[in-house]
């Protein structure tokens, strides 16, 4: 779950000394809403798409050849705005050794949706963005080798998933993921949900009823 892993590695940048027309070009160009702006190897900035509208007529951030000869001292006075101008220039990074969870704390802390990943000298090596979060949660789910989850309540004391997990074992059932998480809960309990992974309809019902027997089920979510 290290950033590294998932990230975007040497994601596209520019220069400072980019007019913010081509950038709104490349920007089009590469299906990108956001850029690293990097001088003399390293990261000094970024630029998103809304950056570049709120310096410019919307239509500008579109301008082809045949609306610049419509407004040519439009299309002038703005080819001589460089990216420096208008970058946000304290830009929040996260380093490749990071978790991709740090790495959605930090978007969620600072309502963000991408994050430059940088190395010790801050030189760029890569960005990580929320659809590749939304991609990594769709992954630690397990959700493609299971479409069954069952969600329980359980003592917060040792052992106590364990004990959910041997009874799934004991009947031949096989787990994809276990998530659980850790804010809302009340005191002396946790909620747990067991993903499953694909197995026969029957097989599902009879570990409800085994499970509904043993432990305080709260959910079966079937997600086909």
């Amino acid at each position: 779950m290290w950033i590294e892993k998932y990230m975007t590695a040497d994601p596209i940048s520019i220069d400072k000394d980019m007019s913010i027309i081509r950038a709104a070009e490349r920007m089009k160009e590469a299906g990108v809403r956001r850029f690293p702006v990097v001088h003399n190897d390293e990261l000094i900035g970024m630029v998103t798409d809304r950056d570049l509208r709120s310096a410019s007529p919307s239509q500008v951030v579109s301008f082809d050849k045949a609306e610049r000869k419509l407004m040519p001292e439009l299309y002038d006075l703005l080819a001589n705005i460089k990216v420096g101008e208008i970058m946000k220039s304290d830009v929040v990074t996260v380093s490749p050794e990071q978790s991709v969870v740090k790495a959605a704390e930090t978007m969620l802390k600072y309502h963000i949706s991408g994050l430059p990943v940088v190395d010790s000298r801050k030189g760029l090596v890569g960005i990580i963005t929320e659809s590749d979060i939304f991609k990594i949660i769709v992954d630690f789910s397990g959700i493609k080798a299971g479409k069954t989850t069952f969600g329980f309540r359980l003592e917060d004391s040792p052992g106590s998933i364990k004990k959910v997990n041997d009874i799934i074992h004991e009947n031949d059932g096989r787990i994809a993921s276990i998530l659980t998480p850790h804010s809302g809960e009340e005191p002396g309990h946790r909620h747990v949900y067991i993903r499953m992974r694909n197995c026969a309809p029957e097989k599902i019902e009879k570990l409800k009823t085994i499970l509904e027997e043993k432990f305080d089920l709260l959910s079966v979510i079937d997600d086909t």
